[in-house]
């Protein structure tokens, strides 16, 4: 069962050195979530062979241009394929009136497939989907703009049927989804067999934290405490740390590290590069001298959970 990221823009600003701005795609056992929309996403979709067609749900983190110029045109786009299928934005203020601004003047023909935008605060942890594979909630930023990553979490899995249990108690087919999901059985002559002894543990389910645009901030360690996967900005590299502590927007490569590690997070990648780094290198060894199984998130590049 697919958990896998993949990365449609990681430069920072505009696009910049071969990359284009910040998107990613999250596959879920084959249904898919767009985080953020940069400029130039739609392209990336089809050069990296994404079924854009399954994309049911986009998160938007914030409003700057780097995370949203590619939306317009990639809802109009759907609308000129023929969609018929809701599509959900889930967004800060502002980005309904962009859109809807975009599809007026430029005189995109009436869309025939329903458009339902979801705003979002950005000062509390707030649900914004749950469905039968997963949950997904926002986590504040501290950004000088209002601004959310998103936290997404695998729903428990069921449990596993003990083929000798099976056999012991004859337990009949039309029970066992219900002892999956932490029934007891009761045998014909009414003994009650607890379930920890006709099952074991299901695989253990999956996480991906997504934290956008962000100056170095502890308050977000509880929500992505042993994240299985964590991306992280890290826009700059140390010689601008003092910068970032008084301008307080952005994160370097080393903080991110630092916030994987205090995290206890399994993997970290980093992504949001200032186009100054054309030898992105830096960025990584100073990541990695905080915590070590750090990877760059650069376009095209696939990241799976095990």
């Amino acid at each position: 069962m697919k958990f896998q990221i993949t990365i449609l823009g990681s430069s920072a600003a505009y696009p910049a050195n071969g990359l284009l701005t910040t998107s990613q795609v999250l596959n879920i056992n084959e249904k898919y979530y767009l985080i953020d929309c940069g400029e130039g996403t739609q392209a990336q979709l089809r050069k990296y062979r994404v079924k854009a067609s399954k994309i049911n749900h986009i998160f938007i983190s914030h409003i700057h241009g780097d995370h949203i110029l590619g939306l317009p045109g990639l809802i109009g786009s759907f609308g000129l394929l023929g969609r018929v299928a809701p599509l959900h934005i889930h967004c800060p203020e502002g980005v309904k009136e962009f859109v809807e601004a975009f599809l007026k003047y430029t005189k995109v023909r009436k869309l025939i497939y329903p458009l339902h935008f979801h705003v979002h605060q950005s000062t509390e942890p707030t649900l914004l989907l749950d469905n039968e594979d997963l949950t997904v909630t926002t986590i504040p930023m501290k950004h000088d703009a209002p601004t959310t990553g998103f936290l997404f979490q695998e729903k428990e899995r069921p449990r596993n049927m003990r083929k000798e249990a099976i056999e012991k108690y004859d337990i009949p087919y039309q029970q066992m989804t219900a002892i999956k999901n932490g029934a007891d059985f009761r045998t014909a002559t009414g003994k009650v067999i607890p379930n920890k002894e006709l099952t074991k543990a299901g695989k253990p389910s999956r996480s991906f934290a997504f934290c956008s645009d962000t100056a170095y901030t502890e308050t977000i360690l509880p929500q992505i405490k042993n994240v299985d996967l964590l991306y992280h900005e890290a826009t700059f590299g140390d010689e601008k740390l003092k910068d970032l502590q008084e301008r307080n927007i952005h994160s370097t490569a080393r903080q991110a590290g630092q916030i994987a590690c205090q995290a206890n997070a399994k993997r970290l990648i980093i992504g949001h590069f200032s186009p100054r780094y054309k030898d992105l290198e830096v960025l990584l060894t100073q990541a990695r001298e905080a915590f070590e199984n750090t990877d760059l998130a650069i376009d095209g590049r696939v990241f799976n959970v095990k």
